[in-house]
């Protein structure tokens, strides 16, 4: 089964279908810096452009369709203007690729707003264009501490949608499953990192307040503008495209050598990535951190990626 990606950041999608065993062909990405990391990681061709510019003409045909267009325009943090926001018309780009290309499924991931943005007006947009295209949708909402077995607070709307209604009709939803990572796996609090990494007096004109409020070594804390926050679920708090900027929802730790921001690798780990996943050792740290902040939870898109295929599987048999 052959993918195609678009908004493919530095390929959080990609790698969940691809340890699902799908073969991924073409991926489509605008970000000039996301695209550096994606080639540490991936041979396939990718077109570092915007997709306004891309023809369906330039993308093979393929069985299957995924991408997490820019959640901006629908997000708290894009102030909600959905359609009317230039970003929101992005959507209307992929949608022409789907017509055009017509794939077998169709896999879209995005921020939880998007089900409540403009009282449901937006989502409503969405599923009546993708419906007219013929295809039977369904979509959930899923927190990945529930259904990723990965400590971190992150709910996503995912939009899978089946050109077959027999594939449709074949496909189970994935059910949660137990949480039994922990921060602790993700973050070493017992290792020292590099400087930058760490607040101190000297660096950090809020630091009184760090030091007072942060005190435990088992969690999460933002520091949010004007007070911390600590995170009393023991999970880690969505990650933004913001950190590492000195933004407010910057999450940060207790060690033994003192409070610091998690490190880029520790945020792509509670995203799901595998240790082996490049991260470009010359690339700013401010990117890494966006680039992270901007990705998907891997296992989640893999579990869902191995019922899809199990799906198909499924109608190709009952079709012999």
């Amino acid at each position: 089964m052959k993918v195609a990606g678009f908004f493919a950041g530095v390929g959080g999608i990609e790698l969940g279908f691809k340890q699902a065993g799908f073969d991924i062909v073409w991926s489509n990405e605008i970000d000039k810096n996301a695209a550096i990391t994606f080639k540490e990681n991936y041979t396939h061709t990718l077109i570092v452009d915007d997709i306004s510019n891309i023809k369906s003409c330039d993308v093979p045909d393929v069985d299957i369709i995924v991408g997490g267009f820019p959640c901006q325009a629908f997000s708290v943090a894009g102030y909600r203007k959905g359609f009317e926001d230039e970003r929101g018309e992005i959507f209307f780009q992929l949608a022409r690729i789907i017509n055009d290309k017509q794939p077998r499924v169709i896999f879209i991931e995005n921020v939880k707003n998007l089900l409540s943005h403009d009282n449901g007006n937006t989502f409503k947009v969405i599923k009546e264009t993708l419906e007219s295209y013929g295809y039977h949708l369904l979509s959930k909402v899923l927190n990945s501490a529930d259904y990723g077995n990965i400590p971190q607070n992150r709910e996503r709307i995912y939009i899978i949608g089946f050109k077959n209604k027999r594939d449709y009709d074949n496909f189970e939803m994935i059910e949660p499953i137990n949480l039994d990572k922990t921060i602790l796996d993700m973050i070493d609090f017992t290792k020292k990192v590099d400087e930058k990494y760490y607040y101190t007096k000297d660096k950090c004109i809020f630091y009184d307040e760090l030091e007072k409020s942060i005190v435990k070594k088992d969690t999460l804390y933002q520091w949010r503008r004007r007070y911390v926050r600590e995170n009393k679920s023991n999970l880690c708090p969505t990650l933004t495209a913001n950190m590492g900027t000195g933004g407010h929802n910057v999450p940060l730790v207790l060690t033994d050598f003192g409070i610091r921001k998690l490190t880029p690798r520790e945020c792509f780990r509670f995203q799901g990535y595998p240790e082996d996943f490049k991260l470009p050792a010359k690339m700013a740290k401010s990117h890494l951190y966006k680039q992270a902040g901007n990705s998907v939870v891997v296992p989640v898109i893999k579990r869902l990626a191995l019922n899809i295929l199990s799906a198909l599987n499924k109608t190709d048999e009952q079709n012999i």
